[in-house]
């Protein structure tokens, strides 16, 4: 063959073998060309996948809105980062671009407090006036609190002070004003909202649905629903997404303490344990709620009554820790001086302790109990003389 190997000359003369210190230099060269390659396409890879990200939550862009905005939108601010916070309300139509709301922020370190919930702000803001919107005193909407052992309807206590009940907190949390028009939704309408919807359609358990739905009273059947804690309204929305939304919110609490699954090894069904924890949270302080779980469940085991005030004193929108004669002569589903067993809904908002003594409670053989200290602790007794002996002393000492 000749020097440029185009010609066949004869037989092929064999040629001389390469080195090892060749070969190597060979491998090690393809190894570098084979990682700079795979190093460029990482690179590549890299800005593409920046590129989509930031082009995703608009970071791309700054575009910016000039002055205070226009009309008045309700926003919801979701729990996360200040780029999640911007994608909000550049989806609402509050800002031009994330950009413009997270610059702004960076400048303003009152933005890092902002929580999540509802404001109320308008429609093409400057990036620095969604922030000051945000910030600004009394900026959040629609927020309400449940506290253990709220019920749906106003308490009247004995010095005639009102508590407003679940319904009323709702109704109030509704408010905020949109473009001169106020948003409130009338007590009336929340309440027939919790009477007339659908549960299964406004998100109730499905363990709750049943059971609920045999409320003596419809208007009862969302009663201990809503765990105590802090909820979000949103202003301007119907009763029944508002229903909703809560019942989602409520719905994860409940998982967290417990309910439905713990029920299973309890012999009561979940919402009876619910029921449970409401009567635990009305009787009770909390040092002593795994005592009366556990009075509550030895009665029901005998077949004696429960005779507590607080499911007589529950239909009578009163929080009174006793009851008179007449009182408890009143015929009623919630009157356990007169009904055998739970009553057919919780009286209340039973708090997560409340529940985890109802499915847990502490170990003994008390049958009675009774108030016998002012800050609210009781006494325990077996039998119904040591009971009275209790009683004697919880009166001598103006316990109630």
């Amino acid at each position: 063959m000749n020097d440029l190997d185009l010609f066949d000359e004869g037989p092929a003369e064999e040629k001389p073998r390469r080195g090892r210190a060749a070969a190597a230099a060979d491998n090690q060269r393809r190894r570098k060309v084979l990682l700079v390659g795979g190093l460029a396409a990482v690179v590549i890879l890299g800005i593409g996948i920046w590129y989509g990200v930031t082009s995703l939550f608009g970071l791309t862009s700054y575009e910016d809105f000039e002055g205070a905005g226009e009309s008045d939108v309700v926003v919801k601010v979701e729990p996360g980062t200040i780029s999640q916070t911007g994608q909000s309300l550049m989806d609402a139509g509050v800002v031009a671009s994330v950009r413009a709301y997270t610059a702004a922020a960076q400048e303003n370190e009152a933005a890092t407090s902002v929580q999540p919930g509802y404001y109320v702000l308008k429609t093409k803001m400057s990036g620095a006036s969604a922030v000051a919107g945000l910030v600004r005193k009394n900026a959040k909407v629609g927020e309400m609190e449940i506290r253990g052992g709220n019920q749906l309807d106003d308490v009247t206590v004995a010095s005639g002070k009102v508590t407003p009940g679940i319904i009323s907190l709702i109704a109030k949390a509704s408010c905020a004003e949109l473009n001169g028009k106020n948003t409130c939704l009338t007590p009336e309408q929340v309440r027939t909202a919790m009477e007339k919807a659908d549960l299964t359609e406004i998100g109730a358990p499905e363990w709750v649905i049943t059971e609920a739905s045999k409320a003596t009273e419809p208007r009862r059947r969302f009663e201990g629903l809503l765990m105590p804690g802090k909820y979000d309204v949103k202003p301007g929305d119907t009763p029944e997404n508002v229903l909703r939304a809560l019942l989602t919110t409520a719905s994860a609490r409940l998982q967290a303490a417990g309910l439905p699954k713990a029920a299973e090894k309890t012999g009561f069904s979940p919402y009876q344990l619910l029921v449970m924890a409401s009567l635990v949270e009305k009787e009770a302080a909390g040092p002593d709620f795994g005592k009366i779980a556990q009075v509550t469940r030895n009665r029901l085991a005998i077949g004696m009554r429960l005779q507590y005030d607080s499911t007589v004193n529950y239909p009578l929108d009163r929080p009174n820790i006793r009851t008179n004669s007449a009182d408890r002569d009143k015929a009623g589903a919630y009157n356990t001086y007169a009904v055998q067993g739970l009553p057919p809904t919780p009286i209340g908002s039973p708090s997560a302790q409340a529940i985890s003594s109802a499915i847990t409670p502490e170990p003994s053989e008390y049958l009675y109990f009774v108030r016998c200290d002012k800050n609210g602790r009781s006494c325990f007794a077996k039998d119904l003389d040591d009971h009275n002996t209790n009683v004697r002393e919880a009166q001598a000492r103006g316990a109630y």
